[in-house]
């Protein structure tokens, strides 16, 4: 535990000792909820439009969902390594070998079923957090606050200037157009259209260069952490961070008249209005949650948030385990069990199909839920 003796980091209060805070396993349950929520609608045919990714350009509250998780781990970077004993010998190569695994559990579950090396997705969502969270923990480690705002500085604007201003080889101009912009050109030559998320549209939304904003939406999250753990009043800190959220939201859309939101692109104007977003949704958990102790509700989340990763992994391979099971319907049709479960079980209960189909995902969620339910009463939690 860090004693009041522990140096200021550069115009902020020390950092404080670090109790688990609930409201940030609450805010982690919440954003890992949702994201199962929206990854496994019943039928991809007909799901609600703020439940869907905004086409390109523009954003809905599924395309928040990343972005608060990356968030999330900068702040929970600040809890985790801002210990004394987080600096002693060994932790760098813990913090590699964290990211090496949470990489590879991603990887993992692009080539499962098939483990196909000549076409895997190289890659994905955990493959970003492993990335997002290996370099926040270095400049969390390595840099002060305000050298951490710089960097932050620095990534947006070089982002914004690469994708706005270079030329890309082959078109001759920078532009944001989907296969044409300079991010899905790099990957193209690093990863080739076979290891892409859609081959067909040769670039992929967890990109080489869009990891760079996504880091600084980790570093948003590294600023937090650390001013939630300085020595300031509860109510200052929350006034603090509300500002700070707003004005980074309003700072987005500005940004977003010359440099469009994009998740897929993960602009810079994405960064400010997610990072603002989020600050905004943490500082309200926290003044609810841990200043004025309001437990309703709360713990179903919290069990979500002590076994994130666990159960994002899972409920991505439990589906693809279902879709290797076949089974015939009384209609005489061959369907896998995923299918054969939503068609026989909650489409008969809808008359209307996305009704149904959002029927279909909560009850996934709520499955999930129970799970975690158990394993949280049980205090297993599984560390990746």
């Amino acid at each position: 535990m860090q004693t009041a003796s522990a140096p200021v980091r550069d115009g902020l209060e020390p950092l404080q000792a670090a109790p688990r805070l609930l409201s940030l396993d609450a805010f982690r349950g919440l954003t890992v909820a949702a994201m199962i929520l929206v990854n496994n609608p019943g039928d991809w045919a007909h799901i609600y439009a703020p439940l869907e990714h905004a086409p390109w350009h523009g954003w809905t509250p599924t395309d928040l969902i990343f972005p608060f998780f990356l968030f999330i781990v900068g702040v929970s970077i600040t809890f985790a390594l801002g210990r004394t004993d987080a600096r002693q010998g060994g932790v760098m190569q813990k913090i590699v070998k964290r990211s090496a695994t949470l990489f590879l559990l991603g990887l993992f579950l692009n080539f499962f079923p098939k483990f196909d090396i000549s076409t895997v997705r190289i890659p994905g969502v955990l493959q970003r957090i492993a990335l997002v969270y290996l370099a926040c923990s270095m400049l969390f480690l390595k840099t002060t606050p305000r050298q951490q705002l710089w960097i932050l500085f620095s990534i947006l604007v070089g982002y914004w200037l690469l994708l706005t201003v270079v030329p890309v080889p082959g078109i001759g101009y920078a532009n944001l157009e989907p296969e044409t912009n300079l991010a899905a050109w790099i990957d193209r030559i690093v990863l080739t259209p076979a290891h892409v998320y859609k081959p067909a549209r040769v670039w992929d939304p967890e990109g080489i260069l869009s990891t760079l904003p996504a880091i600084g939406t980790g570093t948003i999250g590294l600023l937090v952490g650390q001013w939630l753990r300085s020595g300031r009043a509860a109510t200052e800190k929350v006034a603090w961070l509300f500002a700070a959220g707003c004005l980074a939201t309003l700072a987005g859309l500005v940004w977003n008249g010359f440099f469009p939101i994009n998740k897929a692109l993960w602009t810079s104007s994405y960064v400010l209005l997610a990072g603002g977003l989020a600050m905004l949704g943490l500082a309200l958990c926290y003044w609810l949650i841990d200043v004025k102790q309001y437990r309703r509700g709360v713990l179903p989340f919290v069990a979500f948030g002590v076994n994130a990763i666990t159960v994002f992994f899972l409920s991505g391979l439990i589906p693809r385990i279902m879709s290797l099971i076949h089974l015939s319907r009384p209609d005489g049709t061959d369907v896998n069990l995923r299918e054969y479960l939503y068609r026989s079980f909650i489409v008969p209960a809808f008359a209307d199909p996305i009704n149904a189909s959002l029927a279909g995902a909560l009850t996934f969620v709520l499955i999930w839920f129970g799970i975690l339910w158990w394993m949280y009463r049980k205090q297993i939690i599984i560390k990746v």
